[in-house]
């Protein structure tokens, strides 16, 4: 593992753990789910740990799939650029990178 994906993977548990260095947004499933819903959500995917070489093959912690409260979840951590029209140049610099977590049903994917 490099010193690049380490600095990925940190700034990508600095979203999912606390909500900081990037967006997030939710989709229409999770939203019907409700404010109280969504609220333990996030603090599920705070805590999420269930990361291995088959769901985190880059190591970067930027998904990841469970199921809460009977519903099958997926989060989703992308890179853009500043602007959020292309990919990020360097996900690892914070300087050029807009980081969004996204938190939807598993049948909306």
């Amino acid at each position: 593992m490099s010193l690049h994906t380490d600095r990925i993977r940190m700034l990508n548990d600095e979203l999912r753990n606390h909500l900081l260095g990037g967006g997030a947004v939710i989709t229409a499933g999770i939203a019907e789910l409700g404010s109280d819903a969504v609220e333990r959500l996030v603090r599920t995917i705070a805590v999420y740990d269930d990361f291995c070489h088959a769901n985190d093959p880059h190591e970067e912690h930027d998904a990841g799939v469970f199921q809460f409260e009977g519903i099958n979840v997926m989060f989703k951590i992308d890179y853009y650029d500043k602007s959020l029209n292309f990919h990020s140049p360097n996900p690892a610099d914070p300087s050029v990178t807009e980081r969004i977590i996204t938190i939807m049903r598993a049948d909306e994917y």
